[in-house]
Order: structure tokens, then sequence, then C-alpha cells
């Protein structure tokens, strides 16, 4: 069985339904004492007694239902007051809960917007860089080349004139070797 949400409302057995309970109780018992007399009188004043209870029974159990409608009656209204407020209230928070998560998808998609923008701008910047640095290789790359070639201009330069000294060198000792002769003679 499924469980209710609002606990189960219990109303008392009002007094009235307990009279008229005693009412139609009494008009039994009358009329089954009136049977063992059978007495015209009797059974007909049992009668009369029993129709008289019993309406009279009637009457206060129409008054009983009458009264339990309305009760309930009201409080179905109170119950529709309240979903009333309520579905109120929650479509304000609701109309609120809407417009701030509007707001926030808003500032979350300028953010995107944003941070794209920066990334495209560092993006240009890295091949930029990429461009020159690929420049300044090619750059270190000739200036080594011409670097390498000036020192092998040097390295043969150094060879040349160790060459030249001594080329000088054997020259100078041919002519000191010449004179000693001279002086001599």
């Amino acid at each position: 069985m499924a469980v209710s949400r609002t606990p189960m409302r219990r109303r008392q057995r009002s007094v009235r339904v307990t009279v008229s309970v005693a009412m139609l109780s009494v008009a039994t018992v009358v009329v089954l004492a009136s049977l063992p007399a059978q007495s015209p009188l009797w059974l007909s004043l049992a009668s009369v007694t029993a129709i008289a209870l019993s309406w009279g029974a009637l009457r206060i159990m129409w008054t009983e239902v009458l009264q339990s409608r309305r009760e309930n009656a009201a409080d179905r209204a109170a119950a529709a007051a309240a979903y009333r407020n309520l579905f109120s209230v929650r479509a304000a928070e609701h109309a609120e809960f809407t417009t701030a998560m509007t707001e926030r998808l808003a500032e979350a998609h300028i953010s995107r917007r944003e941070l794209e923008g920066l990334v495209t701008q560092h993006e240009t910047r890295a091949i930029r860089a990429e461009a020159k640095l690929a420049e300044a290789e090619g750059r270190v790359q000739s200036l080594e080349e011409g670097l390498a070639a000036q020192r092998a201009a040097d390295g043969d330069a150094v060879v040349d004139l160790v060459a030249w000294e001594e080329q000088t060198g054997d020259k100078l000792a041919a002519k000191a070797k010449k004179r000693p002769a001279l002086k001599q003679a």
C-alpha cells in the first residue's frame, strides 16, 4: 500500500452520531419489547415511537454529514489557498533561479570568448616568435659559416705567415752565411 504524504486525518465520533445510534437502539428495543405482548396498542405505540426515533436519528446524521462536508470543503479550500501561495512562491523562486542561471551562462559565454581571443592572440605571438626564431637561427647559421670561413682563412694565413717566416729566416740565414764570407775576404 502506498504511503500517504499527509498524515491520516481521523475525526472523532461526534456526540450526534452517538445520540443517533442510541435513538435507533431504543427504537429497536421498543419494537422488540412490544412483539411478545402482541397487543395492537403496544405494537402501534412501538411502531410510531420507532418511526419518530428513526427520523430523529436520520435528521441528526444528516446534520452531521452536512457539517462534515462543510469542514472538508473548508479544508480543501485552505489546502488550495496554501498550494496557490506555494505555487506563487515557487514561481518567483523559479524566475529568480532562471534569471541567475541566464546571467551566469551569459558571463560564461563572454569569458569563453575572451579566453578564445587570448588564445588566438598568444598563438599569433607564438607564430611570430617562431618566425623570428627561425630568422635568428638562419642568421646564427650564416654567422657560424662566416666564422668558420674566417677561421679557415685565418688558419691559412697563419700557415702562410709561418711559411713566409721560415722562408724569410732561410733567406736571412743564407745572407748571413754569405756575409761572413765577405768579411773574411
